[in-house]
């Protein structure tokens, strides 16, 4: 973990200076985590995959823009939410959350009964339905620190806010889930 920022820096001054597999290596690193992005705000998996190959086109166009000590991923990721937002705005169409929570069964752990697996699926269900009846800026700031397990800080680069912003937004927005999900 301590090398890679220095590979990655490595890798954003080769791209800088033109190297086009750098840059490919940088968007295989980074691709899956800005699909999930674009996915959150269009809530349409073509949409997003076609936000995010978009985003990494405009993102390489800007590259000798971005500052190389600067982590790389806030930055793209914030270019494919602009992008995602500017697809949904122009399609004239209100984003619909439809993420399929998996449950990642630790090794050796027994499976669940088919009754607490039909109950674990409604329950998710009920709560995916509360976070998608959220306003546009609360279910993003919780989709992005709880579903997809962005910082703080990798947050407000990703949604184009301040820090302050994202904790704000995270309060109010747990206690508007909250309400709704009591209400379902």
């Amino acid at each position: 973990m301590e090398g890679r920022p220095l590979e990655e820096r490595g890798l954003v001054l080769r791209a800088q200076r033109g190297d086009a597999r750098a840059y490919e290596e940088i968007v295989r690193t980074h691709q899956q985590i800005a699909f999930r992005v674009a996915y959150l705000v269009t809530g349409n998996a073509a949409e997003a995959e076609d936000a995010a190959q978009e985003g990494f086109i405009k993102a390489w166009r800007a590259f000798g823009r971005f500052k190389p000590e600067l982590p790389v991923r806030p930055w793209l990721l914030q270019i494919v939410a602009n992008e995602a937002r500017n697809r949904r705005r122009s399609a004239g169409r209100r984003a619909q959350l439809a993420l399929r929570a998996e449950r990642a069964a630790l090794p050796g752990a027994t499976a669940p009964s088919p009754e607490h697996a039909v109950v674990d699926a409604a329950e998710r269900q009920r709560l995916l339905e509360a976070l998608d009846g959220l306003p546009d800026d609360a279910r993003l700031v919780l989709s992005c620190r709880f579903l997809l397990g962005l910082s703080e800080e990798e947050t407000a680069a990703t949604l184009d806010v301040k820090r302050g912003t994202v904790k704000s937004r995270t309060a109010r927005a747990l206690d508007r889930l909250k309400e709704t999900y009591e209400r379902a």
